[in-house]
């Protein structure tokens, strides 16, 4: 009996049950059922096999032979028929079932659409060999406890980024934050008015791209600062620490900014923003960047920022307001407010020399003055801070990499540290990839300057070098590709 007939005979029989047998099956209903289901699952795959045999013998060789793609589709068909024919109700009344993912990730990193979450965590040790009071790292961003197990930061970001072939125009992004750099990036109340508010917004922007030329990109909100080569996220880093210029030039902005690409390999960008690391302003002023990337080669990129700002508050906080405001918005103007300006000319590359050694350098100028003008024709003392960095990276293994970093700052009438003094350092890096999301660092660091600067363990004696070494450990996880 061919499988159609025995699939047509055995729905018959199910469909004309004696009553003494129905009589039987009225106590066991799930059983008649998953077998009715059988029945149905053979019969469809009887069909498919029938529309199977037909193209065989249409596409049949000279020979009278079958093909070898319909031979395997025959031979798949009636395997597939014969396991089903086997296989308990459960399993056979699942046509196509899905295959057990023993790899399923524990945590979403893609969502529909095209976002995606990512998570991240960074944590150390680092000794200094100074003992300072209070275990208190001088003149560094992130790394700032010495002796201690520290948890440096931990993220979370949403990334939906636009994209146009998908007609999606529109797209965010949120980065939330919490640890130690937190209160590096926001622990200031004398330059952010209400910092608490923002404290564990990192980032938080909505994009769109006009329809302007090759795409004009526009994003409002609050995002890191491109000024500088390092950035937040230490896995896209050479080296652990810091470098000075990352802490002293503006972490984040808030306001808008423009990205336009004039072709493959030059873009423009616009910000007009509130201030330097402030998301309230404590003026009325707006800073402005202009800025040029420039990528003449794929291994090749080079970032030139002009930033023009005005960041000393025109007002302080009040007790005496006789209206309703919110919570700590209640000021009293400076008469007369400083009113001079802050310049940054800040310049950065990175260079792909082989496929394992990268270069890298970043130079800047950055000059403030509080007062534009004390009298006709004078103006207020400026502070400057100039110098540069320079990094080199090589790839060991697809594992292994080493780094290093040296840098000069020249910190004139004290803008970046409080003193004027010449401020040097060198940093070598080993940086080893567990596994895809874990990355290890071991880091030792040399600070020194011309006057004695750096704390010890004794107050009153301070030293003009600082040294460290350091155990860096960053964990991450997400869809989001490339650098965060």
């Amino acid at each position: 009996m061919g499988p159609a007939l025995r699939v047509i005979a055995l729905f018959c029989l199910c469909a004309f049950v004696p009553p003494s047998l129905t009589a039987q099956t009225q106590n066991n209903s799930d059983e008649v059922q998953q077998l009715r289901e059988l029945v149905m699952n053979l019969q469809s795959r009887v069909v498919v096999l029938e529309q199977q045999n037909r193209q065989l013998q249409v596409g049949s060789t000279p020979s009278g032979s079958t093909g070898p793609q319909t031979a395997a589709a025959l031979a798949s068909a009636t395997a597939s028929l014969r396991s089903a024919d086997s296989a308990p109700p459960q399993q056979a009344a699942a046509v196509n079932p899905a295959p057990a993912n023993a790899s399923a990730a524990l945590l979403p990193g893609t969502l529909p659409g095209g976002a995606t979450l990512n998570y991240f965590l960074d944590g150390y040790y680092e000794y200094n060999f100074n003992n300072p009071v209070g275990r208190v790292n001088d003149l560094r961003a992130y790394d700032v406890l010495s002796n201690t197990f520290s948890l440096n930061q931990a993220d979370f970001i949403f990334d939906l980024d636009p994209d146009v072939a998908a007609r999606r125009r529109y797209g965010f992004r949120v980065d939330l934050q919490f640890g130690q750099a937190t209160e590096t990036l926001q622990g200031n109340p004398a330059n952010e008015p209400r910092p608490d508010i923002y404290r564990n917004i990192f980032q938080a922007y909505g994009s769109y791209v006009l329809p302007v030329g090759h795409g004009l990109q526009v994003d409002m909100g609050k995002w890191a600062s491109s000024l500088g080569i390092e950035g937040n996220y230490a896995k896209d880093q050479m080296n652990y620490t810091r470098s000075w210029y990352f802490y002293f030039l503006p972490f984040y902005h808030e306001g808008l900014r423009t990205n336009y690409k004039l072709n493959d390999k030059v873009a423009v960008n616009y910000w007009l923003v509130n201030g330097a690391n402030q998301s309230e302003p404590t003026n009325g002023y707006k800073d402005e960047l202009f800025g040029l990337s420039i990528q003449p080669a794929k291994s090749l990129s080079w970032t030139i920022n002009y930033y023009n700002g005005q960041e000393h508050p025109n007002t302080v906080l009040a007790s005496n307001c006789t209206v309703p405001v919110q919570p700590e918005l209640c000021e009293t103007p400076i008469n007369p407010a400083p009113n001079g300006k802050l310049h940054i000319f800040d310049s950065y590359a990175t260079w792909s020399a082989t496929s394992k050694l990268t270069l890298a350098g970043e130079g800047d100028y950055v000059i403030q003055r509080e007062w534009a003008t004390t009298a006709p024709g004078e103006s207020s003392a400026p502070q400057h801070v100039d110098g540069g960095a320079a990094y080199a990276q090589y790839q060991l293994t697809p594992r292994a990499a080493i780094a290093a970093r040296t840098e000069y700052l020249s910190d004139r009438n004290g803008l970046f540290s409080n003193e004027s003094q010449a401020l040097k350092e060198v940093t070598a890096t080993y940086k080893y990839n567990f596994a895809d999301g874990f990355d290890a660092f071991l880091e030792f660091r040399h600070d020194w300057t011309n006057i004695p600067y750096f704390v010890t363990n004794n107050p009153a004696s301070s030293t003009n070098h600082q040294d460290t070494a350091t155990m860096g450990f960053v964990w991450w996880y997400g869809g989001k590709q490339g650098s965060w």
